[in-house]
Order: structure tokens, then sequence, then C-alpha cells
């Protein structure tokens, strides 16, 4: 008897309907889970166990969050039945646990079957079921992998089970990444929170997503334009309007430079020296991986990530589209067979599609787990679906289309070559369909440009003059740009549309992306949940709370940028490929986690820049005699509720971290040592102590290395012509 664990309800339903094709016998429902001829199948809420919290490790009375239990770093990483807020398991979660456990333990069950995802995710879920539920005796353990969601796939894979044992690389991965996330949300949370006063959620690839938005909103604020000047010509040929734009480029302050260059190009003459032409066809763009649709749609229909992969997921489920969650646009060489099927039912929707074998369709070398997302053979009836699944439908089937059509689009190259004496030369280049082909279902991005009509040797017209121009601010992220950024960290934005996609298979391969196609539109919302960014039409924004997260991070010495965060990656596919044990992914994220706790503590007053935590008492106000407490954003009196003493040091003075050590030497004796690192107004660093003056926290210099009016701040980092690093006031 066969015992399948689907990994939600829905894919229970989906395997009975496979089932049918393989017996006779009819499937009947029982208390979760149906029962019939050789199969038994039940199902898990996807994660009905989830690891343990750090109480369960290192008990404490008290109930609020410490620093006692921290860093906490398991022996051994135990699993709890999921529990709720109340910290109590579910009941609903309980009940079908017990129900898979007596399954599990039937006497008659000789074939356990893990129908989880075809991911690691989906994976570890119904192993950790197993492994809990199971309790004496030898059972066969079998994994269903399935592509899609028909019933002649799950037929066909019912047939083709292989041990478990051979997913052993891809549960191992999974495992290292749940136990590497927990070390690193539950550990530096905890540490940020109690630091900051506020909850600061911290995590493998939420930060670094965070910060790549807040980086770019920085640089876009912070972008100052430039003029320059280039030289352009705008003059009519044979009745024809010629533009030439030269390469060269002059500063604002090179006008007259700029202007004695047209001079020269201007005494030449413009001969042309080449005219080619040349018919070719145009590729179709390549099937769609999960983040690739998720940018077309966004950008074609201002849909969010998550409406992309709830909306795709369903038609998945539905049996209509093959497994969302990939991140190839690659189809494996042993599916031909397979897409010949899918043509044959297309074709009878009036599409003119045929069979192809191509390398830029067909790669086994790009394809990780499973192959891009195409329509199946079950095809819908358009008035069954919601307006929204429609749309992601009929993008995924229009690609395949477009990658399969019959008529290839053949375009009319051309190119003008101009030479302005031996100065420079100029090229032309236009492009105009000649047959569609494709392109009617497919946008191709390309529009006709016609070029004018110039003959070799013709002698053409020009008129150079400077032409100003301005430097432009990066855009901010988009979800396509997005998308690409997190595929690869490290590839140069501005890099061609047009090049090989190696690099980027091979980013994604060796584990340097950030994130996966399975878990980035989770992590991207929950980060938009927790207004840290926010996505309006399909642009990303950094909001006030992304950037304390980013900055509170930064001062707490918690580095969690793409570099971090691809080397825990790069650790994870070397646990799938064998070359790494668990351990060792999970030895490399415990000693980065140690740093930062080590670098919290003091060191020397100079470079110091720990600071305390939330609601540690610091000292005595100079003002009102009250004590001085560490707050969110620094160090305040506390009694400024009873009788209004608004006395406060910022936490950060001209770009520099002020330390809790710091503060409490300047409350206790008027002044500090000197202090490393401060930045002026100007971008210039100096060096100075602190010492109070009136309630204030001023600048001392044993030297003066700048004038005061560049040197002095106050709380928020501005310059105050008066010296003072802070302007305080009682009342």
């Amino acid at each position: 008897m066969y015992l399948i664990i689907a990994e939600k309800p829905s894919l229970a339903r989906n395997i009975l309907a496979g089932i049918e094709k393989v017996q006779s016998d009819e499937m009947k429902k029982r208390t979760g889970y149906y029962e019939g001829g050789n199969y038994i199948v039940t199902w898990v809420f996807g994660h009905l166990f989830s690891l343990a919290d750090i109480e369960d490790y290192k008990p404490t009375d008290n109930p609020r969050w410490t620093m006692d239990n921290l860093p906490c770093f398991p022996e051994t990483f135990k699993f709890n039945l999921k529990r709720g807020a109340d910290k109590k398991v579910d009941a609903g979660v309980q009940r079908q646990f017990d129900i898979i456990k007596r399954l599990c333990n039937r006497s008659d069950v000789d074939t356990i079957v893990n129908a989880g995802d075809a991911d690691r995710e989906g994976e570890i879920i119904v192993r950790l079921c197993v492994s809990h539920a199971l309790e004496a005796g030898k059972k066969r353990l079998a994994r269903l992998w399935l592509p899609d969601q028909t019933p002649e796939t799950i037929k066909q894979a019912l047939g083709e089970m292989k041990d478990e044992s051979e997913y052993e690389s891809l549960a191992n991965e999974g495992f290292a990444r749940t136990y590497i996330d927990w070390l690193y949300g539950v550990n530096l949370t905890r540490f940020a929170t109690l630091k900051t006063g506020k909850l600061l959620r911290v995590g493998r690839v939420i930060v670094p997503i965070v910060k790549a938005i807040y980086d770019r909103d920085k640089e876009i604020k912070n972008f100052v334009p430039e003029k320059y000047y280039v030289m352009t010509s705008h003059e009519m040929t044979n009745n024809e309007y010629v533009d030439l734009t030269s390469k060269k480029r002059f500063t604002k302050d090179e006008y007259q430079k700029a202007l004695e260059e047209c001079t020269r190009y201007n005494a030449e003459e413009a001969i042309v020296t080449s005219v080619k032409k040349k018919r070719t066809t145009m590729s179709p763009p390549k099937l769609f991986s999960l983040s690739k649709l998720q940018s077309y749609l966004g950008k074609k229909f201002k849909l969010s990530m998550d409406d992309t992969l709830t909306t795709v997921q369903k038609l998945y489920e539905d049996g209509y589209v093959t497994y969302p969650r990939t991140n190839s646009e690659y189809l494996a060489t042993a599916e031909q067979g397979k897409v010949k099927s899918i043509l044959a039912n297309v074709k009878k929707l009036g599409y003119p599609v045929a069979f192809r074998f191509s390398k830029s369709i067909f790669d086994d070398a790009k394809i990780e787990s499973h192959s891009a997302l195409t329509p199946t053979y079950k095809i819908p009836d358009p008035k069954t679906l919601s307006d929204r699944e429609r749309t992601v439908y009929t993008a995924i089937l229009r690609r395949f289309v477009a990658v399969f059509c019959e008529n290839e689009c053949i375009v009319e190259k051309n190119e003008i070559k101009i030479n302005v004496g031996q100065l420079e030369e100029f090229v032309l280049n236009g492009t105009v369909i000649i047959e569609p082909g494709w392109t009617k279902f497919e946008d191709s991005n390309q529009k006709d440009k016609i070029l004018p009509r110039l003959e070799k040797g013709d002698r053409v017209a020009i008129n150079f003059v400077p032409t100003e121009k301005e430097t432009t601010p990066p855009k901010h992220y988009t979800i396509e740009t997005l998308n690409n950024y997190l595929k690869n960290p490290f590839k140069d934005e501005k890099a061609s549309a047009d090049e090989s996609d190696d690099d980027e298979y091979r980013a994604i391969f060796e584990g340097l992306e950030l994130g996966t196609e399975a878990t980035r539109t989770g992590i991207i919302e929950n980060a938009c949940k927790s207004a840290y960014i926010s996505l309006k039409k399909d642009s990303y924004y950094i909001l006030p709370d992304g950037e304390y997260l980013i900055e509170s991070l930064s001062q707490l010495g918690i580095i969690m940028d793409k570099y971090k965060t691809s080397e825990l990656g790069q650790a994870l596919k070397k646990v799938y490929r064998g070359e790494f044990s668990i351990g060792d992914s999970v030895a490399l994220a415990q000693s980065e986690i140690s740093n930062v706790f080590n670098l919290s503590k003091d060191v020397t007053i100079e470079k110091d820049t720990n600071i305390g935590f939330y609601g540690d008492i610091v000292g005595i106000c100079p003002l009102c005699g009250g004590n001085v407490i560490r707050t969110k954003f620094g160090y305040g009196c506390s009694s400024f509720r009873e009788n209004g003493c608004k006395f406060s040091i910022s936490k950060t003075i001209c770009s520099r971290t002020i330390s809790v050590s710091n503060v409490k030497m300047l409350l206790a004796t008027g002044k500090t040592s000197k202090i490393q690192g401060f930045v002026s107004k100007s971008g210039k660093s100096f060096d100075a102590s602190l010492r109070l003056e009136g309630g204030k926290a001023v600048f001392d210099f044993a030297t003066p290395q700048l004038p005061k009016a560049q040197a002095s701040t106050d709380t928020k980092g501005t310059a105050k012509k008066r010296g003072s690093a802070k302007g305080t006031t009682k009342k």
C-alpha cells in the first residue's frame, strides 16, 4: 500500500485524478485522507513543523527578549508542531498530524511517498512530518516529482517514483537554508531590537534587498546633475534630415572648446563611405522563468510580484501551467515529446505553431531543477478564469506561441557609415520589420527606424553646434530591474540585453543570487508589510522604517550586504553539490553572527561605536538631575514627561556614531577623550572631543582642524556656526 503525503489539499485532489488513470478502484473520502485500491492520499498544510524558539534551548523566567540567552547556537536543531501567537499548537494542525502519524504506522502501508512541491522547501516539509510520525518498522520512502499537476503527468510520475534517498542533496540544502535563516533571523532580530528599542526584522535576504533600494534612493536623492556639451548636426541632404551626434563630450566649462571643435568638423567634408542592407530573422524572446514573468507583468500590467506568483501558483494547481518557481528560461531535451503534445492542443486554438529544436529553447546545461514556465496540454476555458488569471495565462501562452511560431519574423537591417574627414566616423543603424511572424503574439520592443536614403559616395550636409545636455540620476528599482539585480547582484546593470546569459546562469548555479525564485517574492512582500519599502506602480521606494533599519544595522556592525548573503548562498549550493556538509554551512553562519556579538563589546574609546541597549541608564542629566537613558534615536533625559526636560544627545553626530562609553564619560566628567572620524558638511574628516557647555554637547578641539562653521553640528548632523554638537534646551 502506498501512502502519498501531498504538500497541500489541492495537490492531493489532483493526485487523485492521476490515480484514477492508474487503477479502476474508487478513492473514497475519509476524515483527513482518501483511500482506495493500492493508494492512500493525505496532505499537510504547507509547514506543519517549525524550528523551536530560543527559549526551547535556553529556558528563561523573563517573558521578554533578553541578551541572557543570546547568541543561541543549538547543537541539534529541534522542530515543533506549528504554534499560534498564543504559543499553543493549532487544533487543526494537531488533528491532521495525528492522522498522518496513524497512517504512516499502519501495518499495510509499506511505501510512504513524499509529494511535496518539487523544490528544496517542499522536499523537507513532508520529510519533517514523516520523521516525526514514523515510529517503528521499516518503510520504503519514495518521491513523487511533479513538473506539472495534470492527470497525465501525475500518472506518469506514479510509475517513475524514485527512492527518496536520491533527493538527499536537495533535502540537505533545504535543511541548511532553514537552519541558517533561523540563526540569522532569531539571533540578530533580537539583538538589533534590544539594542535599538524598535522591532527590526533582520534576515539573510530581506536586509540586502532593503539595502539595495535604500542605496539607490540615497543615490537619487544626493544626485547633483552636471551639464555637458555634445556636438550635433541636423541638416538636410537629398530632401531628408540627417542627424549626427559626436561621441566627444565637453564639460560645462568647455563650451568654447566645443565651439572650436565644431568649427573644425564643419570645415571638413562628410562623405557616405558605406551603405549596407541585410534581410535577416529576428529571434523571439526566451520562455519565462518566474522572475522574468514577474518582470514582464509588472512592467506591462503593474502586477506586483506577489500578485503574479499567487496567480500562476493557482494556474499550476489547476493543471494549466508547469511548475512556477523555476529559475530557467529553457526546456530539457527530454521534454521534446511533451512539448509536441502541448503544441498539438495549442494549434487547435488557431495559433500558427510548429515544433522546432534550438539551443535557445532546449538546453540541459541551463536547468537546475525545473524547466521554463509553459502551458500544459490542458487548455482552460477563458470564461472560467478570473481577469488576473486570464492575463497571466495569456502571457505564458503567447510567449510559448511566439517561441514556437511557424512564421519567422523577417527584418531588414540597414547601416550607413559617414566619415567627417579623418576626424570621426558616424554609424547610423535602422531596422524595419518586413514579415511580423511571432511579433503578432509577443511584443518585440522593436520600433521601425527608417534611415535617410543615402548612397555610397554621397556628400552629407553638416553644421555641428554645441548642444547642452545634462546628466540624469539613476532610476528607482522597478520590479524588472530589482529582479535582474537579485538574480545576479554583481552584474553590470548597463550590460546589453543581447549579451549571452551564460554568466547569469552561472551566478544562479553557484548561489550568487540573493534569495531564490521560490523565496524572493515572499521576502519582498514581507519587506513591504514591515513598512521598509513600498511599491508604487512598478517602482520600489525606501520608507522611513527601512532607512532606520539599514542605518541602525550599520551602527551595530551588522553587515548583511550582497557579499555576505552571496557567500552564504554559495555555501548552500556547495551543500547541494556535496562539497559542504550541513554542519559546514551552519558553522559559517555561526561565525558571522559571533562576529557581530563580539564587535558589540566596548573597544578603545576613540574607535568605540557601541551604543549600548535601549533603556540603559547612561548617566545623570546636567540640566535637571534626572536619569539619561538610551532612546531609539540617541540619549535623552527620562524626566521629559515629568518636567519637560529636553536634554538629549544624538546617536550620530557628523556621520560619527556616539558610543555609550563616550556619553557616560561626557556626563560624568563633562568631556570625552578625542573621537576620531567625524565628517564635516563639506565632506572632510576631522577628530574632536565633545564637552558639555550650558547643557549642550559641543566640539572641543585640542588643535583646531577645521573652522567651527564647518566642523560644528546639531543633532541631525547639520552645521552650526556656534560650534555646538547638539543644541539642547530645558523646556
